[in-house]
């Protein structure tokens, strides 16, 4: 791209603005910037040209008096600065010549406050700026040769969807580049907190310590301590392994949160990677595993990271929208802790907000949790970003379940076909694993039961979980449960601290020997530390049901004659899923039909679930591989989602609430922010609207809600309860 060094071949104008040398400081800062975090994927050349320019348009004399509006608490209408930038490099580029170059450059700068454009949809806009602003165009040709000379810039030899990958990456550290930079000058304590986090070495000294420790203190003659031992012992040694793909393969209640922690962690350390990433499908598993990472590694050592604040697609510069950029999580702690839906819609978003993390993605272990629970629909895109990020930068993925599909088995993935997976714990010894630890035993109901006749099982036995498919479900069995004492209630319709003290409550129960029935949704059955003597599981996905089973007699202290039950129902008046959840319940129902139910301890018997599964199922249904390869970042963005409707996080009314709303209004970051998370419930998008025009919510700020007087600590955020997406929350 050495035609980007012709405008500096002129001498530059004399009559520079009064606010060209604060405006050259920062654009030299955040190109500065930006460089160190696109160098980890060998793009800092690029990032530094984008970052000197990311701003010109802020010379024009319309947005200078804009800016001195919003000081001054004045309305004045909003003036675009960020498109100016692209129209030079598109202008440079293209010059008498056809070249689609200018896109790494234009489509960043354009995109770096409302998000990345189409490129064609994004060239008729600078062509238009061109003809239509000459004067503004010469000028900021002219103040631009103020600039230092952008360096030699060398574009990587890439395949279309990699290089749509790489385009996100840089537009990543070009967001992250500018939202520093803003917050060393609006909250510099901010600032100098993020330079000085914890190192991941730190963290592995500590747990590896504090491991032998808990070994220590263990009772080693018990069963599943055997199980967890040998499988963290084998998590230690394949640490040293180069970066790849791993696959962590434990039965319930093996050990996995603790392994694949100490993996992940001596991993990143034996290969000088910076930082571990926890993945998990369910915002409840998220509460119990960052409690217990915190535990070991002080309060300060996780960052736990699932709602996200949300902020206006524009180029707005006053105090409050810059306050709201400042607290959008950049991932830049040792240990990270999230959801796989802000993970992966991460990954093909074009929005800045949620793009702004992702080049810390580089030289990390990402560990999926409950890798199962991705869906089926969006696996091709999935997995075809995953191995570009081992490929190409520096990555370690490490798929873990108890259940485990053999992604790169199937005739129906082919992205992963080819991809060279390591074993962390060998076949033949995890099997041995699933047969030392058949706990329990499988029973199904020949017909479908009531919710009167569930209920009145329920009610017989002194400690029970019921697992349902949707939350609607959940709550119509709480219904017909009303006059039954020691009713619990766990779904994503209760915020993270009722969870927390509900699974509080019910382990004190169990461990005491008091009543305790427990009516759940899916969040209940991957990762929960929960030990029942009996589990209900409504005919579910195979996946789920194995899961689920995984709650029942978990530390094999049932006597073996009497082991724990898990009974599988259909319930008649029951729901779910659409898509392929209800595709994954008629494959069980086949599988089911076909063997013995015994054979729902064989974890072949997954793989053989997983592959029927993927071939009834298109794994691009979405055809997000097709845009993807024409750059067209809006429609992957709106096209890739693992819940399908947007969901809206609503603050649940209660004192602690007002009180912590009280410290986000008047300082907004992202530490305030983290103190409402826990007190936040996810609603879909259609039910906010519908709930706010009948006054039940109330608007505390862009995609913000505080709920009014419909919170019930039993059954949640009652009103919303239609979930076609409780599988992934």
């Amino acid at each position: 791209m050495n035609d980007l060094n012709s405008i500096f071949a002129h001498t530059p104008p004399k009559d520079l603005p009064n606010c060209w040398h604060v405006l050259e400081d920062h654009l030299k800062e955040v190109a500065k910037l930006a460089k160190g975090l696109a160098d980890k994927f060998d793009a800092g050349n690029l990032a530094y040209c984008i970052g000197l320019w990311h701003d010109l348009g802020k010379v024009n004399p319309e947005f200078q008096d804009y800016l001195k509006a919003c000081v001054q608490n004045k309305r004045y209408e909003k003036v675009p600065h960020s498109i100016w930038g692209a129209v030079l490099a598109y202008w440079l580029i293209r010059q008498n010549k056809e070249d689609d170059r200018w896109q790494e450059i234009a489509l960043v700068i354009a995109g770096h406050h409302g998000g990345m454009d189409h490129p064609g949809s994004l060239s008729q806009k600078l062509e238009q700026r061109i003809q239509n602003n000459s004067m503004m165009f010469n000028k900021i040709v002219e103040y631009a040769k103020q600039l230092p000379s952008p360096p030699r810039i060398q574009l990587p030899e890439l395949n279309r969807t990699q290089r749509e990958l790489f385009i996100r990456m840089v537009f990543s550290a070009l967001v992250d580049a500018d939202y520093l930079n803003t917050e060393k000058h609006f909250n510099e304590k901010q600032y100098i907190l993020r330079q000085n986090q914890i190192r991941v070495e730190t963290l592995w000294s500590i747990f590896d310590a504090e491991q032998r420790r808990f070994i220590n203190t263990a009772d080693s003659e018990s069963k599943v301590n055997k199980v967890r031992k040998e499988a963290y012992d084998l998590c230690d040694k394949a640490a040293a392994g180069k970066p790849g793909v791993y696959r962590l393969t434990v039965p319930t209640g093996g050990g996995k949160t603790r392994s694949s922690l100490a993996f992940a962690l001596k991993h990143a350390v034996e290969n000088k990677m910076d930082r571990v990433i926890v993945a998990i499908p369910y915002t409840s598993i998220i509460d119990q595993t960052a409690t217990e990472y915190r535990k070991i590694l002080g309060a300060d050592a996780v960052l736990e990271h699932h709602s996200q604040v949300s902020v206006p697609a524009d180029e707005g510069q006053d105090m409050g929208q810059i306050s709201s950029r400042l607290a959008i999580e950049n991932w830049d702690a040792p240990l990270v802790v999230t959801t796989t839906v802000q993970l992966f819609e991460s990954l093909f978003s074009c929005k800045p907000g949620k793009v702004r993390k992702l080049h810390n993605l580089c030289r990390s272990v990402i560990v999926i949790d409950e890798v199962q629970s991705l869906p089926p629909e969006l696996l091709t895109p999935t997995l075809d970003i995953l191995k570009e990020l081992v490929k190409r930068y520096s990555i370690s993925v490490v798929l873990c379940t108890a259940t485990q599909p053999a992604f790169e088995d199937s005739h129906y993935l082919q992205p992963f076909q080819g991809v060279q997976v390591h074993e962390i714990v060998p076949k033949e010894i995890y099997k041995g694993h699933f047969k030392k630890l058949e706990r329990i035993k499988y029973s199904r109901k020949k017909d479908p039961i009531s919710w009167q006749e569930l209920a009145k099982e329920t009610s017989e036995e002194k400690q029970i979980m019921v697992v349902l498919n949707t939350r609607k479900d959940a709550l119509s069995l709480i219904e017909s449960l009303a006059d039954t004492e020691n009713i619990y209630h766990l779904s994503t319709l209760l915020c993270g601290i009722h969870r927390r003290q509900i699974l509080r409550e019910v382990k004190s129960r169990l461990k005491h020997g008091l009543p305790v029935r427990l009516i759940s949704t899916q969040v209940i059955e991957a990762g929960v530390d929960i030990d029942f003597p009996v589990v209900y599981r409504a005919t579910g996905p195979l996946d789920r049901i194995v899961q689920a089973a995984g709650r029942c007699n978990r530390e094999g202290k049932l006597p073996q004659e009497q082991p724990g039950r898990v009974v599988i129902f259909e319930p008649a008046e029951g729901h779910a899923p659409r898509g392929p959840y209800k595709t994954g319940i008629e494959k069980a129902k086949l599988l089911l039909a076909q063997h013995d139910i015994a054979e729902l301890h064989n974890p072949e018997l997954y793989r053989m679930y997983f592959e029927k599964l993927f071939t009834d199922v298109n794994t691009d249904r979405k055809k997000i591989q097709a845009y993807r390869e024409v750059l067209d970042y809006p429609t992957v963005d709106a096209e890739y989602r693992l819940i399908e409707e947007n969901t809206v996080p609503v603050l649940i009314d209660c004192d602690s609430s007002a009180r912590r709303l009280k410290e986000w209004k008047n300082r907004p970051c992202r530490r305030t922010w983290q103190r409402l998370q826990p007190l936040l419930v996810n609603m879909f998008d259609y039910e906010v609207q519908k709930l706010k025009a009948e006054g039940w919510l109330e608007p505390i700020s862009e995609g913000l809600y505080l709920s009014r007087g419909m919170y019930d600590k039993l059954k949640g955020l009652v009103p919303a309860i239609y979930d076609p997406s409780d599988l992934i929350q």
